[in-house]
């Protein structure tokens, strides 16, 4: 088990983050009269303060910044239905270009006017996305016999491949051969990167683990009553005492997972209360659902160390190896991020992404960092994102985790789609029941209603 007290002891400084498989697609019909709704329905004017950092970190112009959050938030939504058709002939998507264009990848040529349709470039490829995702996860299952020169691997969408990061090239493809992939969907890229986790209620802010240690809050969040926090994995045990940047007590973790995740959630006492907003430079910027960015849109982050910092989102499925293991799932970005920064909000518009978890370089020359995603950590705890409106429900004590396994019903019948983007206060119906969308997401295969409570309210 990874002891922290030797760290601190070292004055090491971590964080950590994670992200959620998203498996094969199944074909869906058209966009509902809802979804119609709200891609006519105007962005909302993002604050200065993002605006200001995405051309500082991005090299574009007030208006341009302005421009690519309205596409990217429209792009989003295109993807989904996009995906969901497509089925098993999905191969990827991602944004191209300054003005943040949509691309998808097909295995199937008679699906470009489709893509077309929906003002995507379609760009037809060998590999569907799900033969990706599985030789991917081979490498996982084999990432104990990795070579310590290939830390990194991921899925590349854009180049329809997995790629393997290594200093020591040749090492790195004996490892690819010995997993027992075909090589003509692996490829492997030298590199020098050596990521490593920066260890050390709103987002972005310092808090304080035992004795002294350093990290940053990632989201607000409630559990039924109980006001908290999500963080990284690494930052601290279950059942850690923290404090917050002001040093008064603050609560206590009440699950960690690190490695092979690295996500843990906070409970705090009653001194504190969660807010929906993430510390942009001193300013509030308010969190108003957590729907997954696409690769190549701008996303920025918060943390305790450097601040407020943004890039681009690289790759999704992500395998990192840390000197404590192998971190599967996470989020490669552009973005800089330094020790202390642990934790810490990775957000996109106003869309929460993930957990600061640990990455290579600094803020002064630049580096690449991951996170890990944050629909996967309130899933897994049964938490609620803190957003405007969002209110504690039925009083329900801290969980290290799930207490039943999913509870799909046959047959379950019903308006819910996989996909398909909800608003938070949207309702459908699934298995005879009722459900009130908590926060705004795009539903993936495994998200049903019964199964995800951070998600759905059954009403």
């Amino acid at each position: 088990m990874f002891r922290r007290n030797s760290l601190i002891v070292a004055g090491a400084l971590v964080a950590a983050g994670l992200t959620i498989p998203i498996g094969a697609a199944v074909a869906e019909p058209g966009p509902t009269a809802q979804e119609q709704a709200a891609a006519q329905a105007p962005a909302g004017d993002p604050p200065a303060g993002l605006v200001q950092a995405m051309q500082r970190d991005l090299g574009l112009n007030a208006d341009q910044a302005r421009t690519r959050l309205a596409n990217e938030d429209r792009a989003t939504r295109s993807e989904a239905r996009l995906r969901g058709r497509l089925g098993n002939r999905f191969a990827g998507s991602w944004l191209a270009g300054p003005d943040a264009k949509l691309v998808v990848a097909t295995t199937d040529s008679a699906a470009k006017s489709d893509i077309a349709a929906e003002g995507a470039e379609a760009k037809v490829v060998r590999h569907p996305y799900a033969k990706l995702v599985s030789a991917k996860n081979a490498l996982d299952r084999a990432a104990s016999k990795a070579p310590k020169t290939a830390p990194v691997w991921y899925v590349d969408v854009q180049n329809n491949s997995v790629v393997v990061l290594s200093s020591e090239p040749a090492a790195a493809e004996k490892f690819v051969a010995a997993s027992g992939l075909d090589s003509s969907i692996v490829r492997v890229e030298k590199s020098s990167e050596q990521p490593q986790t920066y260890y050390d209620l709103r987002g972005g802010d310092a808090y304080y683990i035992g004795s002294g240690s350093r990290c940053s809050i990632g989201f607000p969040v409630t559990r039924g009553t109980t006001q908290g926090f999500v963080t990284a994995g690494h930052c601290g045990n279950t059942g850690a005492s923290t404090s917050g940047s002001n040093r008064v007590a603050q609560g206590t973790f009440q699950g960690s997972s690190f490695p092979g995740n690295d996500y843990a959630w906070v409970a705090a006492n009653s001194s504190w209360t969660a807010q929906p907003y993430v510390n942009q430079n001193g300013g509030n910027l308010t969190v108003r659902g957590s729907t997954q960015a696409l690769v190549g849109a701008s996303i920025c982050r918060s943390g305790s160390t450097t601040g407020w910092h943004c890039g681009t989102v690289q790759q999704h499925n992500t395998s990192v190896t840390y000197s404590q293991g192998t971190v599967s799932g996470v989020t490669r970005t552009s973005v800089c991020a330094e020790p202390g920064d642990s934790g810490g909000s990775f957000i996109s518009g106003d869309q929460a992404q993930g957990v600061t978890s640990g990455g290579s370089g600094n803020c002064s020359s630049g580096g690449t960092t991951y996170y890990q995603p944050v629909n996967e950590i309130l899933s897994v705890y049964g938490l609620t994102l803190k957003t405007p409106g969002s209110n504690p429900g039925p009083t329900a004590g801290p969980t290290t985790g799930p207490t039943t396994g999913p509870t799909t019903p046959p047959n379950p019948g019903g308006t819910w789609k996989t996909y398909t983007s909800y608003t938070a206060g949207s309702t459908v119906t699934y298995g005879g029941a009722t459900y009130r969308c908590l926060q705004s997401h795009t539903s993936l295969p495994g998200w049903e209603p019964p199964n995800v409570p951070a998600l759905w309210q059954r009403i």
